[in-house]
């Protein structure tokens, strides 16, 4: 079985998505396909169809949540002072347009790029690990190259 990193904080969230689907969703669902059975003749019951199909849904999605969390490793690990490293935030300054930026380098299921999360195996990832406080760093992107300058590493 592959395993694959991620936060503490991107678990719990997996967590609480399955908990809310099993204790809200599904027991929701469930009634709804009772009260559109009430409606007499299933084979053409619309509302039936669509309530099958939202269970079909929330199940796959209970189930895709579940194997994620049993594969998932948990990263806690304290960066070294000044560090780019996993689960860490990173200010950055973008060298060819003067943009500052910041990140968190979290697993790939957490990245969310509009919020600011982006994936360990990204190339702007990949090439800041390992890097420090002060550092510039070249990263080719789908873009070109970019250049940034490495101005704050912050643990979460």
């Amino acid at each position: 079985m592959e395993t694959f990193p991620i936060t503490k904080e991107g678990y719990q969230s997996l967590k609480r998505e399955l908990e809310r689907l099993k204790k809200e969703e599904r027991p929701r669902i469930i009634a709804e396909i009772e009260r559109a059975r009430a409606f007499g003749d299933l084979s053409e019951n619309a509302e039936y169809e669509a309530a099958k199909e939202r269970q079909a849904f929330i199940e796959a999605k209970i189930k895709e949540l579940e194997e994620k969390l049993a594969r998932a490793v948990v990263v806690e690990q304290v960066p070294e002072e000044g560090r780019v490293s996993f689960g860490c935030k990173v200010k950055l300054k973008d060298l060819d347009n003067d943009r500052v930026l910041e990140y968190q380098l979290v697993g790939g299921d957490e990245a969310d790029p509009p919020q600011g999360k982006i994936s360990i195996h990204s190339p702007v990832a990949k090439a800041l690990v390992g890097k420090e406080e002060g550092q510039e760093v070249e990263v080719e992107v789908p873009a070109g190259k970019r250049r940034y300058l490495i101005l704050e590493v912050r643990a979460c």
